[in-house]
């Protein structure tokens, strides 16, 4: 129990950030939906159209819908200016106040239809105007039914807004993701009580402001509503409230544990020389690049394959050198981004099986999976068969599979284990791959890049000397050895490490 307890008092900045986020988006939720509500009210062909449109957002997966706003963004960016962020807050926001807004939208609709026709042909009758029977009559009536969907909208965006982790937004997502990709169910735990004790207090507060509108008792409505400010404003406070905000190095990493490693050993390292940092963790492979290109982060950590094959489309494989050169000048004419150098070790997709199914079943390279593996099934992470490298590999050996199915990084060793899954595409830069006795497949015909580490800063941070300076000795300093013994220490079902923890280990075994 400490030990939850110690990781829910960690999570402060998570918590206010979420409340400020939730907050937000249910406030924009409340200002698209009542004025739309009043339209419908008024003409019954608004009314369809705008509760079909609110429909049809709720139909789309929350994470889909957050991961939608990036590219659209981005395209605004191109319009507006470099001011517009597409990373973090606002498309979070846009995401969740669309998600926040079927409830409202459809309890305000339905209040002002079934208003009692008799009151307003009175409120008519009596010379007050459409401001008036708006306000005097017909919100007070509304307002108990209207709070109900704002409680419902709220209890939903509370609980959604902990995917905007994956857009690069700090919420209570952060310790439940990060808990996820290294087993560790205590972090995962704190994670969802704090997220479901914030929605159950939410629901309790804005309870309490229905009760008071319902039952005509103004001290309920403002004691619920100061409640309210009060947890915003402590929000702010925690957030913006400790000095001026100083210039910060945004490091970015993807959704496993060698990414937050790295973000990590990155981080420890700026901070070691006198700049303040902040980490935007679990992009995709696709979004990373992409927020570098844009400045909306300044430094994180790819592979030489994923940018050959999804950034630059190309289909061929170059020898190493010739491959690095090659995308160094693709970065410097088409996104500006800077490539510092290579970290020294390559951590490569190749596909693996259990040693002992790999020996009885005479499996040492790819061709004898694609010639014996047809009632087989292969697991692979939640992006690896849209990957072209995946699709490179199958087309060049001809890969046929029983079943395809998707994991988590994490989960993904787990299924092979437990026989949910008879290959998998793994990293090979994994420490699981040998405590779990895997073997890697040969790959005769080298359908799979190369996948050098590689550190990466934006336009911006590139022109940073001190920030060069400071990530230079990180070039060529670490093995696969010492990324493998990082990577397993926060994998492996006990005595786990915290990402940071690994990080100093990682530092410790590359001489840093």
């Amino acid at each position: 129990m400490s030990g939850l307890w110690d990781a829910l008092l960690g999570l402060g900045d998570q918590l206010a950030a979420h409340v400020l986020l939730s907050a937000a988006a249910i406030a924009l939720g409340i200002a698209v939906a009542l004025p739309l509500a009043v339209w419908a009210s008024r003409s019954e062909k608004v009314a369809r159209t705008a509760l079909a449109f609110a429909s049809l957002v709720q139909t789309i997966p929350a994470l889909a819908l957050l991961a939608l706003f990036f590219p659209i963004l981005l395209s605004l960016r191109a319009v507006f200016g470099e001011w517009l962020p597409t990373l973090g807050f606002l498309p979070a926001l846009l995401a969740l106040a669309l998600y926040a807004l079927l409830p409202i939208l459809r309890n305000a609709v339905t209040a002002q239809a079934n208003l009692d026709p008799g009151v307003i042909e009175a409120a008519k009758g009596v010379g007050m105007s459409f401001r008036q029977r708006l306000l005097l009559v017909e919100a007070p009536l509304s307002a108990p039914y209207i709070m109900a969907g704002i409680r419902t909208a709220a209890v939903w965006t509370i609980g959604a807004a902990t995917l905007a982790t994956t857009i690069g937004q700090k919420s209570l997502g952060d310790p439940i993701f990060a808990g996820l990709q290294t087993q560790n169910w205590v972090l995962v735990l704190a994670g969802c009580i704090a997220s479901a004790g914030l929605a159950l207090l939410a629901d309790t507060l804005l309870g309490t402001i229905e009760r008071g509108f319902r039952e005509r008792k103004r001290g309920l409505v403002v004691g619920g509503l100061m409640a309210v400010a009060l947890g915003v404003g402590a929000a702010l406070f925690a957030q913006f409230g400790g000095g001026e905000d100083e210039d910060r190095v945004v490091i970015g990493a993807k959704g496993f544990s060698e990414q937050y490693i790295l973000a990590r050993l990155i981080g420890q390292r700026l901070e070691a020389e006198g700049f303040a940092v902040e980490y935007r963790d679990g992009l995709g492979s696709a979004v990373a690049h992409s927020a570098a290109a844009s400045g909306e982060i300044d430094v994180y950590v790819d592979y030489t394959g994923t940018i050959w094959t999804n950034q630059m489309k190309r289909e061929d494989t170059l020898p190493r050198d010739e491959m690095y050169a090659a995308i160094e000048q693709w970065e410097t004419e088409n996104t500006g981004i800077k490539m510092l150098g290579r970290l020294g070790f390559e951590n490569a997709y190749g596909l693996a099986m259990r040693q002992e199914v790999a020996t009885s079943g005479q499996f040492e390279s790819i061709a004898d999976l694609a010639a014996r593996g047809q009632a087989m099934t292969i697991g692979g992470d939640p992006e690896f068969f849209e990957r072209p490298e995946w699709i490179a590999v199958r087309d060049a050996y001809g890969l046929r599979f029983a079943e395809k199915r998707n994991f988590s990084p994490t989960f993904m060793y787990n299924a092979l284990q437990s026989g949910e899954a008879d290959v998998i595409g793994a990293y090979t830069s994994d420490g699981r791959i040998e405590a779990d006795r895997l073997v890697i497949l040969k790959d005769p015909r080298g359908a799979f890049p190369n996948y050098d580490a590689v550190l990466l800063l934006s336009p911006e941070a590139g022109r940073d000397a001190a920030l060069v300076d400071a990530l230079t000795p990180l070039v060529a300093a670490i093995d696969v050895a010492a990324m493998r013994e990082a990577n397993y220490s926060v994998d492996r079902e006990e005595d786990k490490l915290s990402f940071d923890e690994a990080a100093r280990l990682l530092a410790e075994r590359a001489g840093l």
